[in-house]
């Protein structure tokens, strides 16, 4: 103040309104100046709720997102449908809050306390408003708990699912790789590897595209069919050895039964001879019928032969076995011959073994039809009863010039299933196979 008092008056005049104004740009703060300022905190609370609003929705939207993109459920469909009804309210109270920010410049000088109020009240209602959506936003994010934490789980199986099928597919590649390096082509097993190229293209295409769900199934498909092929490639090497082991054993044994097969003639030639009719008569087409089967597996074979040069596995394999077929029913046939003569001679020279064999057989069954009971079941006397008749029967046709052994040797066979039949009945009605008989 010194200092000024040594200025003269029209200098020290000139100065007063500068020091007033400060430099013209200077306002004393006043009534007018808390309006501005109350305003002002105002329009940064409604921005900082509008921010917060749009962080929290698009928190959000990457929850819907993996909810829909794992669960197609009527539940996740509804969370999704009312994602969008939030979506439209947001946007509602986000374009009220944007024109309530541009209706009011607060920055100006010529502002009144009116518009100040009006600005202040404005952006309070932007402010309130955008509050209570992000409460309900919340409130709809706390109710998708358990959906997201399923779509969650999905999720985190998503990417271990993928990766194991591409690596399944890797395994059979490599697979063929070393089969193709043993000489054996496998053209059925590329072709279903190749066939799983546009499953392993959609699988590179992501959940985004397919959803998550279809992803996981078709990669676990993917990894099902690929471990399929691998195995089977890892098979084929043994399965070839084992059809070349096959093809030589058929084949001696094709030879084996053509050499037997040339001995039922003199087979038959016996049992004319010394038996009736009846006793041979079934077996009269035997060696034809062994001829025409030997030639048939013979055929079949060279089929099989020429299918496993050509690495046709299926047919190969198929052909196999109905050669073996062809051959175990032969090799029946040709033996059924010498073993009807060996029965017919050993029941000729002694009935009464396979006699009392057939008595034994139904004094068991009775003994244990009778075990516990004074009379026995009707049910189980009836066919024993019939059984010692039928007996009695076959041992009366022996008597004769010419007995047919074999009828008699049918029926003792007969008898003896038979009996097996009740004892087996009496044992099943009494729960168990302890309960007496030896039969």
């Amino acid at each position: 103040m010194v200092a000024l008092a040594l200025l003269p008056l029209p200098l020290l005049a000139a100065m007063a309104p500068l020091a007033f104004a400060g430099g013209g740009t200077r306002r004393w703060f006043g009534r007018g100046e808390g309006q501005r300022a109350d305003a002002q905190a105002a329009k940064d609370a409604a921005a900082e709720a509008f921010y917060e609003l749009d962080t929290a929705q698009r928190d959000l939207r990457i929850s819907i997102e993996a909810i829909t993109a794992a669960d197609n459920s009527p539940a996740a469909r509804k969370a999704a449908a009312d994602y969008e009804g939030l979506g439209r309210r947001i946007d509602e109270v986000s374009e009220g809050y944007i024109t309530a920010v541009d209706a009011h410049d607060l920055d100006r000088d010529d502002l009144d306390g009116a518009t100040m109020a009006r600005a202040r009240a404005d952006l309070t209602r932007a402010k309130e408003e955008l509050n209570r959506v992000k409460a309900e936003l919340d409130r709809f994010a706390q109710g998708l708990g358990p959906l997201l934490r399923s779509a969650e789980t999905q999720l985190a199986r998503l990417a271990p699912a993928v990766e194991r099928a591409r690596q399944a597919l890797l395994a059979a590649s490599n697979g063929l790789d070393a089969v193709r390096a043993q000489g054996l082509r496998a053209d059925d097993l590329a072709g279903r590897l190749a066939a799983l190229g546009p499953e392993l293209t959609k699988l590179n295409q992501g959940a985004g595209q397919h959803g998550v769900q279809e992803t996981i199934r078709r990669a676990d498909e993917v990894l099902r069919q690929a471990e399929a092929v691998r195995a089977e490639a890892e098979r084929l090497p043994g399965r070839a050895a084992e059809i070349d082991k096959r093809l030589v054993s058929l084949r001696t044994r094709a030879q084996a039964i053509t050499t037997r097969a040339g001995q039922v003639d003199p087979v038959l030639s016996e049992l004319r001879r010394r038996y009736s009719a009846a006793c041979w008569q079934d077996l009269q087409q035997v060696p034809e019928q062994a001829a025409q089967s030997v030639r048939r597996a013979e055929t079949t074979l060279r089929e099989a032969q020429q299918a496993r040069e050509e690495q046709r596995w299926e047919d190969a394999t198929s052909g196999l076995a109905a050669v073996r077929g062809l051959l175990d029913s032969t090799d029946e046939a040709v033996s059924a011959a010498g073993d009807r003569l060996r029965r017919l001679d050993a029941v000729s020279f002694d009935r009464q073994k396979e006699i009392d064999r057939t008595r034994f057989a139904i004094r068991d069954a009775q003994r244990l039809a009778m075990t516990g009971r004074n009379t026995p079941d009707p049910r189980h006397a009836g066919p024993l009863d019939e059984a010692v008749a039928r007996l009695e029967r076959a041992v009366a046709g022996l008597e004769g010039r010419h007995p047919d052994w074999w009828h008699f040797l049918m029926e003792t066979e007969a008898v003896r299933q038979t009996a097996a039949g009740v004892v087996q009945e009496i044992r099943d009605a009494r729960g168990g196979t302890g309960s007496g008989g030896r039969g």
